[in-house]
């Protein structure tokens, strides 16, 4: 039975840190902020909210980077600002007061002004469609918006594999059982998109690039396009799936001409009745068998997906294309066709570095032109329970793909736990719903130095009161991690905190990872090239993400400074 907690899910919750770091000391005011889209282009109109008056004086700054854009009093809850013409640029809104001449960030939030969203995508999902009221799905809508979401998957919506539309595009089926028999409402689905759209949010339709039911001769797929485990075509190639659900599933060549002019036509037909953006392409990864055609030539699988993205395109143009490299399956050469992004569902990677290592591959193999989402599975090894994520787990592994320039599909409805993106198992806190909202703003605000090109290196730093061990990327145990990025003449030093972490695997599997050890007024030194105008520093966790300059020191190639706060991740830019 699906259980819906709709309350904690659609709940917008405030824009505070992971603990409410206080630099100035004053008693906190806990404000709500919100925009009405994900993602804006240049010229936009941009209407922010917040849920309290604050005092007359209160101001309402735009950053980018550490630089002011504009500044101006607030003069109400709701409010107006106008889209700067750059495109593909991150900023950051603080609402903040003076009170005894130091600053207060009341809250922040960030800004993402982009055209199109496969630059900086930051992926989301849906994956239950019963008949909800316009309420709920404008509840989950409104919440995936607050974490700037600007794609969603639709996972599990379609009738069968092999033919995604229930009834024909003149009348389609009002509702259908999914291969779990479940009930999806088509008029769930198209509110669903429609809401998406509002938001500035992208519908990708979820789908194998090679699934059929048992019944697919019924549906003219014929026996000549599947994988055959023998020279004889007699065993197709299939995933079982429980008795219980509709049928197991069996498996096409994606290279078969025949199947892609099939499954291009499925897809025509769901196009008519849905508004999708495109096809986000699933598979099953390596099958590690021997798989021929019906007429016993043996097929290099991995090889396939190039030509089956190649030819959806050429069937589809004006869509958009996605496709899930299971463990990098096939990476190499889906980087090479027109999807919008790179995408990979992680398994054998188990440590930090290993899944830093995905990212930076993915990069080599796209030349850097394109940006990652990992499907990731946190506390996988607690899916089949009840309970909550392990906030410090989410975090540490949030840390490290946000450094290393990645995103991360894990919001929906729910928090992914499973690759069955309808488990929903483990519930996020309300503490990781703060959290959550910090490490997107701080995503979307910092993406021109998180993902937006620039050269890796391994900047020496030191600990000069010796409050933290450091040590250059991979991680240690014990240690804070220092990884260092050049970008655009700024040096980007990032440093994550595995304090007290006694292992190195990202996924937390039994929900066991500690909180770090807090590190305050840490001071620092740092070699550099060149003279420095400008040190400043940002962190999630600290003053809601609002980037802090730095007094700092230069002797020759090295400077001095201290950094007011580290828990789990935090920022240094050198300019």
């Amino acid at each position: 039975m699906i259980l819906y907690n709709l309350l904690s899910l659609i709940l917008i919750v405030s824009c505070q840190p992971v603990e409410d770091n206080n630099p100035t000391n004053i008693p906190a005011i806990t404000v709500t902020i919100s925009t009405d889209k994900a993602t804006y282009k240049p010229g936009d109109k941009i209407t922010f909210y917040i849920d309290k008056s604050l005092p007359p004086s209160t101001m309402v700054r735009y950053r980018h980077y550490n630089d002011i854009i504009k500044e101006n009093l607030l003069t109400g809850q709701t409010w107006n600002w106008i889209a700067p013409s750059d495109d593909y640029t991150g900023y950051m809104a603080d609402i903040y007061n003076l009170v005894n001449g130091t600053q207060h960030v009341y809250c922040s939030i960030g800004i993402d002004v982009s055209s199109d969203w496969s630059k900086f995508p930051r992926y989301g999902f849906l994956s239950k469609f019963p008949q909800l009221t316009d309420e709920s799905m404008t509840g989950i809508i409104n919440n995936l918006t607050r974490y700037h979401i600007n794609g969603l998957l639709f996972y599990d919506f379609e009738n069968k594999h092999h033919k995604p539309l229930a009834g024909t595009p003149e009348n389609p089926e009002s509702s259908w059982p999914d291969i779990a028999k479940r009930t999806i409402y088509l008029s769930t689905v198209q509110s669903y998109i429609t809401k998406a759209h509002e938001h500035n949010m992208m519908a990708m339709f979820y789908n194998l690039a090679y699934g059929a039911w048992k019944d697919a001769f019924s549906d003219g797929v014929s026996d000549k396009w599947y994988m055959y485990t023998n020279l004889s075509h007699t065993s197709k190639d299939y995933i079982y799936l429980p008795d219980s659900w509709s049928s197991s599933i069996y498996l096409l060549n994606p290279s078969d001409r025949e199947w892609q002019d099939y499954i291009s036509k499925q897809n025509e037909d769901l196009y008519k009745v849905f508004d999708f953006d495109g096809y986000h392409v699933d598979q099953l990864g390596n099958r590690d068998k021997n798989l021929y055609t019906y007429n016993g030539a043996l097929i290099d699988l991995s090889n396939t997906f190039t030509p089956f993205l190649n030819a959806i395109k050429v069937k589809t143009p004006g869509k958009r294309l996605l496709m899930n490299a299971v463990d990098q399956y096939g990476q190499q050469g889906i980087a090479k066709t027109d999807v919008d992004f790179l995408y990979t569902e992680v398994w054998s990677p188990t440590t930090y570095d290993e899944l830093a290592d995905v990212i930076t591959d993915n990069n080599a193999f796209c030349n850097s032109k394109m940006n990652t989402v990992l499907a990731a599975y946190m506390n996988r090894g607690l899916s089949d329970v009840t309970g909550y994520f392990n906030l410090p787990g989410v975090l540490l592994t949030e840390s490290v793909i946000f450094a290393f320039g990645g995103s991360h599909i894990e919001l929906g409805e729910h928090m992914l736990v499973h690759e069955y993106f309808p488990n929903s198992n483990r519930m996020m806190s309300v503490d990781l719903q703060k959290a959550m909202i910090a490490y997107y703003d701080f995503l979307v605000a910092y993406e021109n130095l998180l993902r937006d090109g620039g050269t890796f290196n391994s900047p020496s730093v030191t600990s000069i009161d010796r409050q933290m061990n450091i040590n250059n990327w991979p991680p240690r145990s014990g240690n804070v991690a220092v990884l260092g990025k050049e970008v655009g003449g700024r040096q980007v030093i990032h440093l994550i905190n595995f304090s007290t972490s006694a292992d190195l695997n990202w996924r937390d599997d039994n929900g066991t990872r500690r909180i770090p050890v807090k590190y305050q007024n840490s001071a620092i030194n740092a070699n550099v090239s060149g003279k420095v105008r400008k040190v400043w520093y940002a962190s999630p966790d600290y003053n809601h993400g609002s980037s802090t300059e730095l007094s700092f020191t230069q002797a020759g190639n090295s400077i001095t400074f201290k950094i007011p706060y580290l828990q789990y991740w935090g920022m240094i830019v050198v300019e």
